[in-house]
């Protein structure tokens, strides 16, 4: 069947951000949180009516060029370190379409673990936001997703400070990461 081109209901659907999420605001609020807290930069994100997020640069540095980050790793554009390697460069088009497949990943496989987090304006981007720096494995194995499913959610949200270091030491700048994601993460969860 070499040479046959499935018709538009054979093809699998593309995975978009909003529909992972199931949210346009923590899709939106995800684009944004993500190149404020992985490089510094400002964007604007828009939905797309395809439910992807188009990321526009609006101000702040632009890491095209792989660079080492605090903990020696091999990162390039906005905290992308899958495949990375000294000497490769990126255009910011590239960068764009990097983080937000990056993102659908991560936001896939936290949701596929913490499934009550769909849906969620804040608590998803949050939780997506947590498992981007760590990574999805450690978020899946963390104490904060296992009160997620418990239904305990502010005790996620608060769950979320335990991960501040990095190459062994606490790190200020990733625990004043962790309380701008556990503020977002609390947001609209009743007292």
């Amino acid at each position: 069947m070499t040479g046959i081109t499935p018709t538009p209901a054979q093809r699998k659907p593309r995975k978009t951000l909003v529909g992972v999420l199931g949210t346009v605001a923590g899709a939106l609020a995800l684009a944004t949180m993500i190149p404020a807290e992985e490089s510094g930069r400002t964007v604007q994100a828009t939905a797309r009516a395809d439910g992807g997020v188009t990321i526009a640069h609006v101000w702040g540095p632009q890491y095209l060029a792989v660079y080492i980050d605090a903990v020696g790793v091999a990162t390039a554009c906005d905290g992308l370190t899958r495949g990375m390697k000294r000497g490769q460069t990126y255009t910011e088009a590239q960068c764009a379409a990097r983080l937000e497949a990056e993102l659908i990943d991560t936001a896939s496989h936290v949701v596929g673990c913490v499934p009550g987090l769909y849906g969620r304006d804040n608590q998803a981007p949050a939780a997506v936001s947590l498992a981007y720096n760590i990574g999805w494995p450690s978020f899946c194995r963390s104490t904060a997703a296992r009160r997620f499913n418990a239904g305990r959610w502010r005790a996620g949200c608060d769950a979320f400070t335990m991960w501040n270091r990095g190459g062994g030491r606490v790190l200020a700048g990733l625990t004043a990461r962790r309380a701008r994601e556990r503020a977002l993460c609390l947001k609209g969860l009743p007292r």
